[in-house]
């Protein structure tokens, strides 16, 4: 029987991406699937009483290092883009739209958005700078914005962001292998575990 992990994640979390840098060669090496599952972070947080580490000065401040330590391990780039933390319910929007409606593309729109936020620094909430990063994955900008202000669209990102935290989950990311729930990209080793 075939293994999957489910990944919940939003965008505007750097451990979400650190997670995403590791996660599709963890499955690919134990031949599981890696199910991706967008979710509102922000309505996670409202929903549990749990909030950002970036609230607390000197937690935010620790989670920066420790994020640059992993990322260093990685091997992958990393810094906090500027206006951190951003709202990314539009971005979220428009992804869990592309998952839905045209799900070819969508590890592409991933990659380009947690790349554009993370890699490159950039700040996705700023409409010029979206828009530049989606031209240059060869995404349309309006046809993403489109999609966010879909009904359905928008229904589905708050159902899983419901479904979510019936399962548990206070925080991105947050990993499950069957109903065993591992949560923070620095529990991939247990993920890994899980599948072994």
């Amino acid at each position: 029987m075939s293994k999957t992990v489910e990944f919940y994640f939003d965008l505007g979390s750097p451990a979400s991406y650190l997670a995403w840098t590791q996660l599709p060669a963890l499955c690919a090496r134990h031949g599981a699937n890696l199910v991706y599952r967008p979710m509102l972070l922000g309505g996670v947080f409202q929903a549990t009483g749990n909030a950002s580490p970036a609230m607390i000065p000197a937690k935010g401040r620790y989670m920066s290092i420790d994020l640059g330590r992993f990322a260093a391990r990685y091997g992958v780039p990393f810094g906090l883009p500027p206006g951190f933390p951003i709202n990314t319910l539009h971005l979220m929007r428009g992804l869990m739209g592309v998952q839905m409606r045209s799900p070819e593309r969508f590890e592409a729109l991933l990659a380009a958005l947690f790349n554009g936020l993370w890699a490159q620094r950039r700040n996705l909430g700023e409409p010029e700078r979206l828009h530049q990063t989606l031209h240059q994955a060869g995404f349309d900008p309006e046809a993403l914005q489109a999609l966010a202000a879909d009904g359905e669209v928008k229904a589905e990102l708050k159902r899983v962001t419901e479904e979510a935290v019936a399962r548990g989950v206070f925080g991105a990311p947050t990993c499950f292998v069957g109903a065993e729930m591992f949560f923070g990209q620095d529990r991939l080793d247990f993920v890994e575990a899980a599948l072994g």
